[in-house]
């Protein structure tokens, strides 16, 4: 009988609700004890998300869904959380009280990392308060960092410098120039520091990797008992493709087809994820380095996110590049990963998308645009080894400019076949973290301590 319900807090974006939905499932499956009802904060403009949740509603049975009223006030990412505290206290407290949970009982809240201001509440009303980080145990040691380095010294602040950090976690020293660029503002440094500070208060974390993808930084939580319980779950994402409003069907089976008449492995893929932004001089280099590098090439460019845009693609490009590549709007990420065409990914090195590049065994080229991408690229190339490096400290929203003599060096180097180690790890780290997912492997038994220490063994 699913008599334990825990609750689920995603933030308000698709890129964290989807691991979110599919940690969900991971649970339900795992134990038949357990139930799950999400709380869904708004954002203007998610229809697509809106449509996503649809989709998993009908085919979940024990998976239930919540809206919080919109507010008045429209809210972005950045207060959503605050702005929804006490519209998401009233509907704990109404959930609490509920007749629908005869025989039922809230074990915990699973919340997001950028929900941790709601732990205090949560755990007011009597409830465990779990996080769910759905990126790597490398950011949550440069977490950890922060909130020590400030305990020590609080009038210390992390610089856009050469210097080299020393973070428990990370076998190397860790340039300070990779942090995410917030760090080096003095608000929002201070922001990063009081949640490092609120993760210490959780009853535990769960992150989107696994101890096959990061051993150095799991094995460190495992042994560090001054700590929440750290449990390394993933990776975890949506194998199906999303829907997504701006999918144009025929389009879509256009790019298929043509990637099943290429040769295995020879096709490299450019997206650089859904904020987009790339700036027009950047495309055509983009342009200049796969007409330099001559590697067949599927190229996700929306053209909606692209500024500066006098003239999208240079004159010609198209026709010289007819047979062997194909540039596309939005595209199902997962979809194209997976295809066996695929042999190389430029990327912005998203954790999703690393995820699912690793998932997949397509290694990386390190592209980093903003937030915690430059850590992921440096913990990729520097840390891993799993990634080829081109940029690990790029910013979008810099005056620099990626060559395209750079570019096409990075695409080579991904699509050697025959002097590629980083290819060799990926294919290997692939396997691994497909068996940690199973029944006695490292992810499944963190999962399992997980439901364990929320809900206790099974009788």
């Amino acid at each position: 009988m699913r008599n334990t319900e825990l609750i689920f807090i995603p933030a308000p974006t698709l890129g964290h609700l989807v691991p979110f939905l599919e940690l969900a499932k991971r649970l339900i499956d795992q134990d038949d004890r357990i139930r799950i009802t999400i709380l869904l904060m708004k954002l203007q403009g998610q229809s697509h998300l809106d449509t996503y949740v649809e989709s998993i509603a009908s085919s979940q049975p024990f998976v239930r869904f919540i809206d919080v009223p919109e507010l008045e006030e429209k809210p972005t990412l950045n207060n959503v959380v605050e702005k929804n505290i006490p519209l998401v206290r009233h509907i704990i407290m109404g959930m609490l009280s509920s007749p629908e949970l005869d025989g039922v009982t809230v074990k915990g809240v699973v919340a997001d990392f950028f929900c941790l201001p709601m732990i205090d509440i949560i755990k007011d009303l009597g409830l465990s308060f779990y996080v769910f980080l759905t990126t790597n145990s490398g950011f949550l040691a440069m977490m950890q960092y922060l909130a020590d380095r400030h305990s020590k010294d609080p009038s210390v602040f992390v610089r856009d410098s050469e210097e080299m950090l020393s973070i428990p976690g990370f076998a190397n020293p860790v340039p300070a120039k990779v942090l995410p660029a917030a760090l080096f503002l003095e608000d929002d440094y201070e922001t990063f520091v009081k949640l490092g500070i609120l993760f210490t208060k959780a009853n535990g974390i769960l992150v989107n990797s696994s101890f096959d993808i990061e051993p150095y930084s799991v094995s460190y939580f495992l042994n560090e008992h001054d700590y929440p319980s750290v449990y390394a779950v993933g990776p975890i994402f949506g194998l199906k493709a999303q829907p997504h409003a701006d999918q144009d069907l025929a389009r879509r089976d256009e790019l298929m087809k043509w990637l099943d008449d290429q040769p295995e492995a020879s096709v490299v893929f450019l997206c650089f994820g859904s904020m987009g932004g790339l700036r027009g001089r950047l495309v055509k280099e983009i342009t200049r380095g796969l007409e330099l590098c001559q590697s067949r090439f599927l190229w996700s460019l929306r053209t909606d996110e692209v500024t500066n845009d006098d003239d999208l693609l240079p004159e010609g490009f198209i026709d010289r590049v007819k047979g062997r590549g194909m540039v596309c709007g939005w595209s199902s990420q997962v979809e194209i990963l997976a295809h066996k065409a695929v042999g190389g990914f430029v990327s912005h090195c998203g954790w999703n998308s690393i995820v699912e590049s690793l998932w997949f065994g397509v290694p990386i080229v390190t592209w980093p645009m903003y937030a915690e991408q430059q850590l992921n690229a440096f913990l990729m190339v520097k840390e891993l080894k799993l990634a080829v490096e081109m940029r690990l400290d790029y910013r979008i929203d810099s005056d620099e400019l990626v060559s395209g003599n750079e570019i096409e060096t990075a695409i080579r180097c991904v699509m050697d076949k025959d002097n590629n180690l980083v290819r060799k790890r990926v294919m290997d780290v692939s396997q691994m973290a497909r068996k940690a997912m199973l029944p006695g492997g490292s992810s499944y038994l963190a999962t399992e301590k997980f439901i364990q220490d929320v809900i206790g063994h099974k009788a």
